[in-house]
């Protein structure tokens, strides 16, 4: 069985280990363009040793980002930040990915950074850029959250030409890799979910009919996405909520995914509606189907079990239920905990956020504490770095020039 530092490969593409960096906002971008702050940040994930790099979710439209700070590619203004960005990260021997994605409802927050730190979201103003949201119906993710206005057909209908022509940007920006953001409550979850979703036209009501706009979104990728190139998608295999979307319809979902030439699931999960305290409890097969409880001012919270791992269970039911490859994401932290996920196939690879954030040469790390340094090339100029850490077991790397 593989493990963390084998390499992986979909469709023409080989990836060095099964380390990727899972897309993190970063809320740092203007009118959707990236800046030196993304290349700092990703570029140094790709020298750390990560093998897929992957930026934000990019709004496909002005008002498909989360926040006015959030970045986009519905322009081809923006394509040539990316490939600023994408250059350093390829010539560092990692692969460049992007998360595409639409806010839905859970969009136009204000600016998360203040001159004092980060800040609570908030309904940005119309002064500060804000728009009205839409989903797929007139449903609030919160009680301090603006009530979306239901999408109308036409405007379903042109959401998959939308996410083609950021794929395009993306293919053109030099991305090795899209993953689409069908999770965490933004458009596609909610037309997924029962919670979010109380449409009784084509787009709403059955499982068939909720799961219609996620279909269509990759069939109208695929078409414009080079064969050679993986097209992902991230779930959120269960909203954790009782009547809400459930992991055996994650499962199915995944499989006609499959089918429609998507390579790979990122399994994350919840969302859709805020969380409750959270859980610190163990994974039980109830746990993983979801609960619910009413707050008091009546919004269901979700009632997540986090601990170490805990979205695993989901990513391995999709692997094996519908034969795909998958990334687990959540709570992995330690070399020995992400190399057991891959090695007892439970997933193919793994996504850290937090603890890349904490660290950007974990994965240089963690191939000393597996014994698998000869399997990592380190920069050469930080090479002497690690020489009094078994560097002398790194295979160094010269720049180019």
């Amino acid at each position: 069985m593989s493990g963390l530092f084998d390499p992986l490969r979909v469709r023409g593409l080989t990836l060095r280990n099964r380390i990727g960096v899972a897309p993190m906002c970063q809320g740092t971008s203007t009118d959707g363009h990236v800046n030196d702050w993304h290349l700092v940040h990703l570029g140094a994930r790709a020298l750390g040793g990560a093998a897929l790099v992957m930026f934000e979710a990019a709004g496909v439209t002005p008002e498909g980002r989360i926040s006015t700070r959030d970045a986009g590619l519905w322009d081809d203004a923006q394509i040539e930040g990316y490939a600023r960005v994408n250059r350093f990260i390829s010539a560092a021997g990692a692969a460049p990915a992007i998360q595409l994605g639409h806010a839905g409802r859970k969009s136009s927050f204000g600016p998360i950074w203040a001159a004092q730190g980060m800040q609570g979201l908030r309904v940005a103003t119309s002064a500060e850029g804000g728009w009205t949201a839409a989903g797929p119906s007139a449903i609030p993710f919160d009680t301090d959250t603006a009530q979306p206005r239901a999408m109308n057909d036409e405007e379903i209908r042109a959401v998959p030409a939308q996410f083609a022509r950021a794929a395009q940007r993306a293919d053109a920006a030099g991305f090795d890799w899209i993953e689409v953001h069908a999770a965490h409550g933004y458009l596609l979850h909610s037309f997924l979910s029962p919670i979010s979703n109380r449409r009784t036209d084509g787009w709403g009501g059955s499982f068939d009919n909720r799961i219609h706009l996620c279909l269509e979104t990759a069939r109208a990728i695929r078409a414009v996405w080079p064969e050679r190139k993986p097209l992902a998608f991230r779930l959120s295999y269960t909203d954790w909520v009782e009547g809400g979307w459930t992991l055996e319809e994650s499962v199915e979902l995944s499989r006609r995914l499959r089918e429609e030439g998507v390579d790979l699931i990122d399994a994350s999960s919840g969302g859709t509606t805020p969380a409750a305290t959270n859980l610190a409890r163990h994974m039980t097969t109830r746990a993983l189907d979801g609960q619910a409880r009413g707050h008091d001012d009546g919004t269901l919270r979700a009632q997540i079990p986090l601990g170490p791992g805990y979205q695993v269970p989901g990513a391995e039911a999709i692997r094996r239920g519908a034969d795909i490859l998958v990334a687990a994401v959540g709570l992995i932290t330690e070399p020995t905990q992400a190399d057991a996920i891959v090695r007892e196939g439970r997933a193919d690879m793994v996504m850290l956020a937090r603890e890349l954030l904490r660290d950007p040469n974990w994965p240089i790390r963690a191939a000393l504490a597996l014994g698998e340094a000869a399997r990592m090339s380190i920069p050469c100029q930080y090479y002497l770095a690690w020489s009094d850490r078994g560097g002398s077991r790194f295979d160094p790397v010269a720049p180019e020039t």
